[in-house]
């Protein structure tokens, strides 16, 4: 298949607004696939890479892409995934510019519209509306099965493009293969938000709460004397966290496959902040060292696995009953089920006073499954908030095709003049303020590339997240997370935004540290 039959489907799904007519380009795509394809086109229209990172930064996409595109398409999808295979490989000295090579020579050889779609591919930024519920629904499609089986063969795998090769090739019968077993990550369940815990338990009728803690999402596999630990995208970092190994070899089970979560713990037993707990993973050297100084604790909050039997279809509650009879406390979320408004709001509180983000509202007849599906599980948690200044914005695609969305956001620079970037969000905007933002913000231009627009640094809009964290892709080394809109903000001037040194007060009053150095 040629790399340019995906990039057109790719577009087309972008510009559909139906979920039908998404699900029906993707599975005629998915159709004339080989064998051979299948695992890199699913892959790519998700958004991702086969091969995960490949070690190229921002600085060498932005070299490639400048090269000058060929005339003709001629790549086919396994050319394009042989290279990042090949630069995925490069080490040693000198590896950086070898890479940078190795992608300037892919890129020489694809079009304008294969260059666009591949550089948004390498940046993470692919946004064609084929989002995976999407996409899995078209593998169904494509492969004639009943997409509930393939949404549950995807969970169980942690991988639909392995799934998606599975069930084109020898139909439904082949998804039976797939079954929760030790040492096999899942695909883990997530959450919805909640503006407030009363309209969580409104929403989920009975319901449990929880400490929502900002560490690492963990899944603990074990089967004998060996354990291992996976993080939320199912990268084995067991020679990571050794504390966690010795302590889910202390659980009296033969066999287990724990959810929960990893953080690091300040002397008093508040959390540190998330980046704070991040820099244990990921790295293998000096972990003894590193143990010492800034040791990881485990909490865990679900029990999908225990010796022999799987508990994903069970509910919530019996769940939760066999990890508490497992588990000493001292390993678990804390967790209550409240009798009265009055009992949520004093948990509530206790999360909060204890130095966590909220709590985690949860039903207690939901079973266990992949992403957001049912809305079953329903995060509540405090947001702080900044007037910042647009910079840019790209065009929407799907529903919001035709208008300007994901924003371009920047702090203003009181000591060196001018704006300084601090991440991009499309969440939060009302179809009103859609619609406002593109007449407005079309008057602000000032340039434009194929997907964004530049615009004169005026617009104040107030952005709610929830924390800042260290981010070498942007110029103030800064970043919000979780960034969304609340309101635009036309009583106030450029000239009345926050500034950098105000994210950078929010960055020390949250992690104790100084922000980096710019």
């Amino acid at each position: 298949m040629q790399l340019a039959d995906l990039v057109a489907t790719s577009r087309a799904v972008g510009e559909s607004s139906g979920r039908l007519q998404k699900v029906a380009r993707l599975a005629s795509l998915l159709e004339q696939a080989r064998a051979d394809e299948i695992e890199i086109a699913v892959a790519f229209l998700s958004g991702s890479l086969r091969q995960g990172r490949i070690g190229v930064g921002g600085a060498s996409i932005r070299d490639a892409r400048g090269v000058q595109p060929a005339g003709a398409a001629t790549l086919q999808l396994r050319d394009v995934d042989r290279a990042f295979e090949d630069i995925r490989s490069i080490a040693g000295a000198g590896s950086i510019t070898a890479r940078t090579t190795r992608l300037r020579d892919l890129m020489a050889r694809a079009t304008a519209d294969e260059q666009d779609f591949l550089t948004r591919l390498l940046f993470g930024e692919l946004r064609q509306g084929a989002l995976e519920g999407v996409l899995l629904e078209a593998v169904a499609r494509a492969a004639r099965v009943p997409a509930a089986s393939v949404r549950r063969a995807a969970m169980l795998a942690g991988s639909l493009a392995t799934v998606a090769v599975a069930a084109l090739a020898a139909g439904g019968t082949a998804l039976d293969a797939f079954i929760i077993q030790p040492f096999q990550p899942v695909q883990p369940m997530l959450a919805d938000s909640a503006e407030g815990v009363d309209e969580a338990l409104r929403d989920l009728g009975s319901a449990s709460l929880e400490y929502k803690l900002d560490g690492a999402r963990i899944q603990v596999h074990r089967s004998g004397d060996e354990v291992r630990v996976f993080t939320r995208n199912l990268r084995d970092v067991t020679k990571t966290v050794p504390e966690v190994v010795a302590a889910v070899c202390a659980v009296p089970a033969r066999e287990l496959i724990l959810d929960g979560e990893a953080i690091a713990l300040r002397p008093d037993g508040s959390p540190h902040p998330f980046q704070i707990t991040m820099r244990r993973f990921g790295r293998t050297l000096e972990v003894e060292r590193l143990r010492s100084e800034l040791p990881m604790s485990p909490f865990f909050f679900d029990l999908l696995y225990l010796d022999g039997t799987a508990l994903i279809d069970e509910p919530l509650s019996a769940r939760v009953a066999a990890l508490s009879r497992l588990t000493p406390v001292t390993l678990q979320v804390p967790r209550i089920v409240p009798a009265s408004a009055a009992d949520a709001g004093a948990f509530i509180a206790r999360a909060e006073a204890d130095g966590h983000e909220g709590v985690m509202a949860k039903a207690l007849n939901g079973v266990y499954a992949a992403g957001r599906r049912g809305q079953t599980w329903l995060k509540v948690k405090r947001a702080r908030s900044l007037d910042l200044v647009v910079l840019a914005v790209e065009w929407g695609s799907g529903r919001r095709r035709g208008m300007l969305s994901n924003l371009h956001l920047g702090a203003r620079d009181a000591v060196r003049g001018g704006f300084v970037m601090l991440g991009k969000t499309f969440k939060g905007l009302t179809d009103p303020m859609l619609a406002w933002q593109t007449t407005k913000l079309l008057e602000l231009e000032v340039a434009r590339d194929s997907y964004t627009v530049y615009v004169r640094p005026e617009l104040v809009v107030e952005i709610a997240f929830n924390d800042v964290q260290e981010s070498p892709r942007y110029p103030g080394r800064l970043a919000l997370r979780f960034a969304r809109v609340k309101r635009y903000r036309t009583d106030k001037s450029a000239a009345q935004a926050d500034t950098l040194d105000a994210v950078r007060d929010v960055y020390r009053q949250m992690t104790g540290l100084e922000p980096p150095v710019l």
